[in-house]
């Protein structure tokens, strides 16, 4: 009589295992749509940036240099994370900070880039990576004119990150890069 219910006890004290194990375990799906994406970049950076001083302009030759940091720390299990930017040249300097969040029903991350100036977010660009290469996209306005913007994110070698920006005031017809960005690792 004691072997049924021992075996009854097994195998629901297995199927509280398993069912604990599924839920506490990340799911093998939201580790292969893009929600890790952005594990490589965890950790700090040396930062040497160029920004066209007046984009989308006749006079837009004259460009900035800026060198400093930017440190990027996971949040919430790696589904989001924030890049502090600290960077300084000749013409002043640039404190920012970029929220990137994964949206898991659209399988894409938003990047929202916040310059500590003036405390103002800029909108969100939207999109993900793709062969290594991340394009994020969006609309914004500059100078009270509507623009498109592009974010590209590309990786040479595991040790150096490229992020370049670009705008269009012709709805996506031409762009103008006006933000250059060279990454090299410092630590994890």
């Amino acid at each position: 009589m004691t072997v049924p219910y021992r075996r009854i006890l097994i195998a629901g004290l297995s199927a509280l295992i398993l069912l604990t194990t599924a839920s506490t375990a990340p799911a093998v799906s939201a580790v292969a749509d893009g929600q890790r994406d952005f594990d490589w970049e965890i950790g700090t950076w040396r930062s040497t940036v160029r920004v066209l001083a007046e984009p989308l302009s006749e006079s837009a030759d004259e460009w900035l240099q800026f060198a400093g940091t930017s440190t990027v720390r996971p949040l919430v299990d790696r589904r989001a994370n924030a890049l502090e930017f600290q960077v300084s040249g000749p013409n002043g300097r640039i404190d920012a900070l970029n929220l990137r969040l994964y949206e898991p029903g659209a399988r894409r991350w938003s990047l929202t880039f916040v310059n500590l100036r003036d405390g103002l977010l800029t909108p969100a660009v939207y999109g993900g990576f793709h062969d290594g290469v991340g394009r994020f996209h969006g609309d914004d306005q500059l100078g009270g004119r509507p623009i498109k913007v592009r974010f590209v994110i590309s990786r040479p070698n595991p040790d150096e990150a490229r992020f370049e920006q670009a705008f269009s005031a012709d709805g996506g017809t031409t762009w103008e890069t006006n933000w250059l960005a060279v990454d090299r690792r410092v630590h994890r």
